[in-house]
């Protein structure tokens, strides 16, 4: 095969014997160059994206040249290919490849050692209860994950459609099933109709219906290329099965730049078609050996800038939001490589309660995460930032049933992500790498939808029932974010819903750059706020230094992976804070709220 693909390649001495020492091999990610160095005999799978409109007859070159072709990748113009190691530097040389990404194993974003203490109170009523306007057709949302296991919370009737990508990448449409678990309980989360619990923990929003894709195994894990295959299909299918909103609670190690992922490719080009994408931010926060916390743990594709990714908030168990805390596990940004600001919005996701998947591997596996109901052990406590993405892809599901009944214009993604961070909630001692713009707001993102009409863009907000931006959430009334963080600025006040609609537009690209504080200047260096210079290096406080490796404090040195630092402080027993102002319900009267 080696003489074959040189020919194909139109190189000589493309199957040449790979000289001695590491090279630098360009167009390929960090671990496919890593593969064409080892020296191995063996083969890596790859995914290839090549130059527009080549991407058929190459496949058919490819094939005939002996290579095994995995998959083809319409959406991102790619193809996964099995290839030997030592060919990869020949492969990267052809003047019809872009970039070559190692199909990446990825797994589910939950963590199973949450057994101690008791589960959370209702996602449902932490969020607040969004007033919804009669008459809510549901939407649908796809959910890419382990599958999704029908129950008296997710029936069949609400899984309209369910194809399987976990063993063959063209995707075989079958009776739904989740042999691992982790679907079944990011699908209760959002969007179960608590029959399970008696009404105890439904999901955020109990009226979609739902398009199953499964990508992972029984173990929770899976391949990139089929994530691919998986969110083609929802694109392909998003006008016939009504998708509006797909779930990635999933992902794997950042090892290009967002430019080139395949992944983070895919996540763009369902945004632009017009798909909110939600996607887990990872579990990487925390370092496991030493305890202490970490910053740049932000997984692929959760640094698609167009997508809503989401960390994870501890809520304690109490429905008042002062005592929120962002989890020590939920990954910080900025994101490895590219430095995108991410997450860009928190929600609960430890130790929260959803349906399980009876005879799953989670299920049992781990039988202190079950949780005993009137029906039996029906639902299983996860954390995770997994399981706040699902929150988020319900309260988005609300948001698109909410605006749709009033009659409106279709929202767009990025007008929806722009309301989730413009009424989010501040999360107290969390700067905005651990929390982007605040903790979901359940109650004033559905109002905002509910309110604003793209079409009506020269009416004042206010004068359609908007009512100020403040949320009554457990006899308290707790204030919004009010900014969002838009390309390479933060966008403050009226102007982010009218001036000149910068959310309305389908073909803007979301965070371009990192945006930190409340001043910048921004060039080929930052200066941010008091504190930081943000160029090919940066100086942050008195402890950081940032080029090709990281100095935190006196001991720390950060090569290719996360820095560490000290440890999140333990949640306080409420001190102040003037950036989250909470007012009482006596103490707001001339405050209203829909």
């Amino acid at each position: 095969m080696a003489v074959a693909l040189a020919l194909l390649l139109c190189l000589p001495g493309a199957a040449a014997a790979a000289q001695k020492g590491y090279r630098h091999i360009p167009k390929t990610d960090r671990e496919v160059e890593r593969s064409a160095n080892s020296g191995s005999a063996g083969t890596v799978r790859v995914i290839v994206r090549v130059k527009p409109g080549v991407r058929r007859n190459w496949s058919k070159s490819l094939r005939q040249a002996g290579v095994l072709v995995r998959g083809d990748h319409a959406l991102v113009e790619s193809l996964t290919i099995e290839i030997p190691a030592g060919q990869i530097e020949a492969l990267s040389r052809s003047p019809w490849v872009e970039s070559i990404s190692i199909d990446a194993r990825l797994k589910a974003h939950a963590l199973t050692a949450t057994s101690g203490g008791a589960v959370a109170s209702s996602v449902a009523a932490m969020l607040g209860s969004p007033t919804m306007p009669a008459g809510v057709a549901p939407v649908s949302v796809a959910v890419i994950d382990s599958g999704i296991q029908p129950n008296a919370d997710l029936p069949r009737s609400r899984i309209t459609k369910f194809v399987d990508f976990s063993n063959d990448l063209s995707g075989v449409e079958c009776e739904p099933y989740d042999d691992y678990g982790h679907g079944t309980h990011v699908a209760g989360l959002i969007g179960g109709s608590g029959a399970l619990s008696d009404g105890a923990y439904p999901g955020v929003a109990p009226n979609v219906n739902f398009i199953g894709l499964k990508v992972l195994d029984s173990q929770g894990g899976g391949s990139s290329s089929a994530v691919l295959q998986a969110i083609e299909y929802a694109v392909a299918n998003r006008v016939a099965l009504d998708i509006r909103v797909i779930n990635l609670s999933l992902g794997h190690p950042i090892y290009e730049s967002a430019l080139t992922d395949p992944l983070v490719q895919a996540v763009e080009t369902a945004v632009r078609a017009g798909i909110v994408v939600v996607v887990s931010a990872g579990n990487l926060g925390k370092n496991p050996n030493s305890g202490k916390s970490g910053y740049g743990g932000i997984v692929s594709p959760g640094n698609a800038p167009s997508a809503i990714t989401v960390g994870a908030i501890n809520s304690y168990d109490t429905i008042k939001r002062t005592d929120d805390r962002v989890t020590t596990f939920s990954s910080r940004g900025p994101t490895w490589q590219d430095g995108f600001a991410k997450p860009d919005i928190v929600a609960p996701g430890n130790k929260v309660a959803a349906a399980a998947a009876i005879g799953s591997t989670l299920y049992g596996e781990f039988p202190d995460l079950q949780v005993q109901t009137s029906h039996g052990k029906t639902l299983l406590k996860l954390s995770g930032t997994s399981m706040s993405a699902g929150v988020v892809s319900g309260a988005v599901a609300l948001m698109i049933e909410a605006h749709t009944a009033m009659g409106y214009a279709r929202l767009t993604p990025n007008a929806i992500k722009a309301m989730l961070e413009y009424s989010a909630i501040r999360v107290r001692q969390a700067n905005e790498l651990m929390q982007g713009r605040g903790s979901l707001n359940l109650e004033g993102a559905v109002r905002m939808a509910k309110a604003v009409s793209p079409a009506a863009a020269t009416n004042s907000w206010q004068a359609m029932g908007y009512n100020g931006p403040y949320s009554l959430i457990g006899g308290m009334f707790y204030p919004w974010a009010q900014s969002i963080v838009w390309g390479d600025s933060i966008v403050w006040g009226d102007s982010i819903v009218w001036g000149d609609s910068i959310v309305w537009g389908d073909s803007i690209v979301w965070g371009d750059s990192i945006v930190w504080g409340d001043s910048i200047v921004w060039g080929d260096s930052i200066v941010w706020g008091d504190s930081i210079v943000w160029g090919d290096s940066i100086v942050w406080g008195d402890s950081i230094v940032w080029g090709d490796s990281i100095v935190w404090g006196d001991s720390i040195v950060w090569g290719d992976s996360i820095v560490w630092g000290d440890e999140d402080p333990p949640p306080p027993d409420e001190p102040g804070d003037p950036a989250l102002e909470v007012m009482p319900v006596e103490a707001a009267e001339n405050r209203s709220v829909l």
